[in-house]
């Protein structure tokens, strides 16, 4: 049985192989990340820290109020909220995480005694709500994460 020599080809292929590997692995992976990213979180990081302290403020205030919703999503796609507070008024939007679909505007109806319904249901997928609840002359606003 005689042994083969390993000579500067086999180096170059193995070289070649193992980096070529690397490089595929790379680009799939950056091709991966740049088709799912929706886009920035915010659009200027600087003027957003200038409003930092004013959005503690208002987190602070809502919950001096003592506010709280129970937000979920119906089997028929219609988004239901608990809000036990007399005479509310409810906004919301909904915005897919990736930004595949347009952002959709909710607005609810009283179905009962602190409890709305969403006037149009939901298109498959999952969504962030963020939801704006007005009572008593007060403000205060909430967000719930929709699986799909």
């Amino acid at each position: 049985m005689t042994s083969r020599r390993f000579t500067g080809r086999h180096m170059w292929a193995a070289m070649l192989g193992f980096f070529g590997l690397i490089v595929a692995v790379n680009f799939t992976m950056a091709w991966f990340a740049s088709s799912t990213f929706g886009g920035t979180v915010v659009d200027n990081s600087y003027v957003a820290s200038q409003k930092y302290n004013d959005w503690l403020a208002a987190a602070r205030a809502q919950k001096a109020l003592g506010w709280s919703v129970d937000i979920r999503l119906g089997a028929d796609r219609f988004v239901e909220i608990a809000a036990p507070l007399p005479a509310a008024m409810i906004e919301g939007t909904a915005t897919h995480p990736l930004g595949r679909q347009p952002e959709q505007t909710l607005s609810f109806r009283q179905t009962g005694a602190g409890q709305y319904r969403s006037t149009a249901p939901l298109p498959p997928g999952r969504y962030l709500l963020r939801i704006t609840v007005n009572a008593e002359g007060q403000r205060a606003g909430f967000q719930a994460d929709i699986p799909a």
